[in-house]
């Protein structure tokens, strides 16, 4: 009852709010050359936020069927660009990626895990973002490294499917979005710490785990860029729970991080079947390096490739069987 009075209350302070803005808001002067996509019509307020469906993918869908395939949308007071064509979005992610680098820092980036200038998921485009990308390309996810953790993706893949065999030999209904998920969140858990998420493997279950509470708060927190003005007003809601996740993956991967050094100081430098922690572990003690990276950057960087490599690749997978369907 108290939770849906405070949600109520701070509805009514966020629309009495954002329509004082839009009353006495100025218009600001465009910059030269200011050409937005085209835009669907709005409503005062909440902008684009009626057109959305329970289903995300659907409603995006019929809007880019028609209106276009690129579109600027704004959810409340945040601003989003739809793109529904291939060929766009290779032009967006390969040919103008710099100008596309940089993110807005939204709650998510500023409060949970280390902070924004940690994450080279939010960092701003400068020596850091492309420092760690280049690191990406030649060594972490590499053609050469993809190579040697073939194994590790094959050993998995083969579980994976014993497993669905298993099922349909006892005539069950298997879930393949959680089987799915499984193989993905093993597969990374595998090739950045050595460890399987679903396996005995204490730290590899906590980090799985923390990470679905982050994508958790991750919608939370969304919400609080939408409603702008009392964005803080909502991070005040859960400062606690983003304060207890975030101490939780700081020790987690400390103890992982420290496993791994003391793993490389046993084994010398000829130390072989090294995962992704190992090898930027090597960057992080370089005293050569271009660009000297923190502990901070590196469980954040650890982080990105978690939640990146365990839900959208799954959820391709997913995709790729139903068009088979």
């Amino acid at each position: 009852m108290i939770a849906t009075e405070y949600l109520l209350s701070l509805f009514v302070l966020w629309t009495v709010t954002v329509f004082i803005q839009y009353i006495f808001k100025r218009p600001g002067k465009k910059p030269a050359g200011y050409c937005p996509p085209p835009s669907p019509p709005a409503l005062p307020l909440i902008g684009h936020l009626h057109l959305l469906t329970p289903v995300a993918y659907k409603g995006f869908h019929a809007l880019s069927n028609k209106y276009g395939p690129l579109l600027y949308l704004r959810f409340g007071t945040y601003p989003a660009v739809l793109v529904s064509s291939a060929p766009l979005a290779t032009e967006i992610f390969k040919a103008l990626d710099v100008h596309f680098s940089s993110r807005i820092q939204s709650p998510f980036g500023e409060n949970l895990l280390f902070g924004s200038s940690t994450s080279f998921f939010n960092a701003p485009y400068g020596d850091y973002w492309k420092f760690m990308k280049k690191i990406c390309t030649t060594e972490l996810l590499g053609t050469r490294q993809m190579k040697k953790l073939k194994n590790v993706r094959r050993e998995e893949v083969v579980r994976f499917l014993s497993k669905i065999l298993e099922i349909g030999k006892k005539k069950e209904v298997a879930n393949m979005s959680a089987e799915i998920l499984t193989l993905a969140n093993n597969s990374s858990c595998r090739m950045i710490m050595s460890a399987r998420c679903s396996g005995e493997d204490n730290q590899a279950e906590k980090c799985r785990a923390l990470v679905i509470e982050s994508f958790d708060l991750a919608g939370k927190l969304a919400l609080c860029n939408v409603i702008g003005p009392l964005k803080r007003i909502g991070m005040w809601y859960i400062r606690k729970k983003i304060a207890d996740v975030t101490k939780r993956y700081d020790e987690l991967f400390e103890n992982v991080l420290v496993e791994h050094e003391e793993k490389a100081k046993r084994e010398g430098p000829n130390m072989e079947n090294k995962d992704l922690m190992d090898i930027l572990l090597e960057v992080y003690h370089d005293e050569n390096a271009e660009i000297r990276i923190t502990r901070k950057q590196m469980k954040n960087f650890f982080l990105d490739l978690f939640t990146g490599g365990s839900n959208t690749t799954s959820d391709a997978i997913l995709w790729i069987l139903a068009e088979l369907d």
